[in-house]
């Protein structure tokens, strides 16, 4: 059972103080929701965490390992699988290219190209299109399968539901439901509070670069001074 724990972590951008002391904790088959505005630091977190840009001080740990400043393929081999912002499809490859490249056998989670075209049966009608031919759906359905078939314990999720029709963005929230039924983590970067806050087993606020509230789903929608103050509703 591995937890994340990120403990006063500090990113730049050059001399731009980003991240600014950022601490919290993804306990082991849990959904975790990071809310915030635009520009707060939310996807320099996730990718402070992946290896891409890493902290200048402070220390994420994961399953006791301080993984702070490691090379982002080393991170990934220890069970941590990035869904970008933004999908981040390769428009030459094609969907079934897409998941094998990436595929990994590793732990118990049991995820191959099979199955994720069982929970995705619009992926194996498009097997033969390339990336750039899906819509934007499936391009979300295509990121997600591919972060599954390496086979993580811990899912970096960075605006899964961003630009997706509702009936997608319902799907998206099924799918993630199972995904933690299965044991899997997940760090859930999101705008639409209602959507992570259906998901998420905790919630933790940002704001300027430093965490202002962190919460139950249920105590941040009863809390207006906070919703309206950090994330304009």
């Amino acid at each position: 059972m591995s937890t994340l724990t990120v403990d006063d972590v500090h990113t730049y951008y050059g001399e731009s103080h980003v991240l600014q002391g950022v601490s919290l904790e993804v306990p082991q088959g849990r959904v975790v929701a990071l809310l915030g505005r635009n520009g707060v630091g939310k996807t320099t977190l996730i990718r402070s965490i992946i290896g891409f840009t890493p902290p200048r001080r402070g220390s994420i740990r994961y399953g006791g390992v301080n993984i702070a400043g490691r090379p982002s393929y080393q991170i990934a081999r220890l069970g941590i699988g990035l869904i970008p912002q933004g999908r981040r499809v390769f428009p030459s490859l094609d969907v079934a290219e897409h998941l094998t490249v990436n595929a990994r056998s590793r732990g118990k989670t049991g995820w191959t190209l099979e199955r994720v075209l069982g929970l995705f049966p619009r992926l194996r009608e498009r097997q033969r299109n390339r990336g750039n031919a899906l819509s934007g759906g499936e391009q979300q359905m295509l990121a997600t399968g591919r972060a599954l078939v390496a086979n993580p314990d811990l899912l970096l999720m960075d605006e899964p539901s961003e630009g997706l029709a509702p009936l997608m963005v319902r799907e998206l929230g099924r799918i993630i439901g199972d995904l933690r039924g299965g044991g899997i983590s997940i760090l859930l970067v999101e705008q639409n509070l209602g959507f992570a806050l259906d998901l998420a087993d905790h919630v933790y606020v940002l704001s300027k670069g430093t965490i202002v509230h962190s919460c139950t789903p249920a105590e941040l929608m009863a809390n207006d001074e906070v919703k309206s103050r950090y994330l304009g509703v």
